[in-house]
């Protein structure tokens, strides 16, 4: 297994679609696998090809499209295709798909496909919502879980004709980052995405804050939350809850996590404040703020008010401090423990950092480490910039600077990385 890609990039990824009105959206989907760079291969049912026609699958995906175990028989592509797939999506996923996947049918070329696989498979249900809380897909999705398939919940909105529900496809942008994060993953024996967070639950946040200065401008960061979602994906993946704390983020949500927007750094306070007594983890990936507007103003500030006489003055803005929430959260703990015996929330810190005269980007990390005192500082060195950007480069550094684990690449390694590195500073489970 070890030399299964982590990436899209080069990965052969197997695309199974069902039978389901929502697979238009698989289209937009395996336009963007392929456009990472993976060898698209798409299995629909006979149901599917009602919806969408084979000819879009063979343009898009530059194969051609098969469905029953019978064709490409001296190929043997019942057992071909499972057997080389990096990774398996199947978008959308019905009910009754999903039943045959918990029972092992192999009664076409997608169950059979799926049945003999040894890669990480995620798994997309649509559905109406009768069906997707219905006590037999309940379970069935409960079985395929414990069984390391990844079922993304679906999301919330308009199904065919008047209803509306849970039960929708999720969009193909945040089935894409869940692929990213099942095929990073760690493996089990049995190839599945390893499951190590079942039964935890963590506060994610991500983005920037932005802080009023008027109703019109305000102080904000480049933060695009990219590393905070990978963070929130992968965490799902390894079957964590996750609450997220998406500060000022423009991104589909991703499937199964609860999420909780704010604006500036003093309401990302009052959130983390609300919630980490709650959780087994707290992982501070938002870019917050330092400073804020001393004093909002309630109108906005006119240019042609501050110099009557034409100059170019410019207003004066007096700034405060903001909360150091992640500082806040680590003596918050330590109070709680010595009032309580309750071990709280492992706690993760963020930094990025550029150098100087006096000190590197590198012992500036070191030394935020040792003063904020959280279990875990990922320290990045943004002096050639990193926001926005696909990958990342951190160190992992412990509460006394020292460096415990690396890693560059995808934002979706970088996330499993901490997640590997946090595992051992979780409170046991009671």
């Amino acid at each position: 297994m070890s030399s299964a890609p982590r990436t899209l990039a080069g990965a052969r990824i197997l695309v199974g679609v069902g039978g389901g009105i929502a697979a238009y959206k698989t289209a937009h989907l395996v336009r963007g696998l392929v456009g990472e760079g993976a060898d698209v291969r798409v299995v629909p049912t006979v149901s599917s090809l009602e919806f969408v026609g084979a000819a879009t699958w063979e343009a898009l995906s530059h194969h051609p499209v098969l469905t029953s175990v019978f064709e490409d028989v001296e190929e043997v592509a019942h057992v071909r295709f499972g057997q080389q797939a990096d990774l398996v999506v199947i978008a959308p996923a019905t009910a009754d798909l999903l039943a045959r996947l918990r029972m092992g049918r192999a009664d076409d070329l997608l169950t059979a496909s799926a049945l003999v696989t040894r890669a990480p498979v995620v798994v997309a249900p649509a559905m109406h919502t009768e069906m997707w809380e219905h006590p037999s897909t309940l379970e069935n999705v409960a079985v395929l879980r414990e069984r390391g398939v990844t079922v993304l919940e679906p999301a919330v909105g308009r199904l065919t004709g008047p209803d509306s529900g849970p039960g929708r496809l999720p969009e193909p942008s945040a089935i894409l980052d869940a692929a990213r994060a099942a095929i990073a993953a760690p493996r089990d024996e049995r190839g599945a995405v390893r499951r190590d967070l079942v039964g935890r639950e963590l506060l994610i946040t991500a983005g920037g804050t932005r802080e009023e200065l008027d109703p019109v401008r305000f102080l904000a960061n480049h933060s695009s939350g990219r590393q905070g979602w990978a963070l929130a994906h992968a965490a799902l993946a390894r079957g964590a809850r996750v609450r997220l704390a998406a500060a000022n983020v423009d991104l589909e949500t991703p499937p199964g996590a609860r999420r909780l927007d704010v604006g500036s750094a003093a309401e990302l306070a009052e959130l983390v404040a609300a919630h980490r007594r709650e959780v087994d983890a707290l992982i501070m990936a938002a870019a917050v703020a330092d400073f804020t507007a001393a004093e909002r103003a309630t109108a906005k500030i006119k240019k042609d008010e501050i110099a009557g006489d034409g100059s170019d003055a410019v207003p004066a803005i007096a700034l405060r401090r903001t909360q150091d929430i992640l500082r806040h959260s680590v003596l918050d703990r330590a109070a709680h423990h010595a009032e309580t015996g309750e071990a709280g929330p492992a706690i993760v810190g963020f930094a990025a950092e550029t150098g100087g005269e006096d000190a590197s980007a590198l012992e500036l990390g070191r030394a935020k480490a040792r003063r904020k005192g959280a279990d875990l500082l990922v320290f990045n060195d943004i002096t050639s910039g990193v926001f926005g950007a696909a990958d990342n480069a951190v160190r992992i550094l412990d509460h006394d600077g020292e460096e415990i684990a690396r890693a560059e690449g995808t934002k979706t390694l970088v996330a499993h990385a901490v997640l590997d590195a946090l595992l051992p500073s979780l409170p046991e489970v009671s």
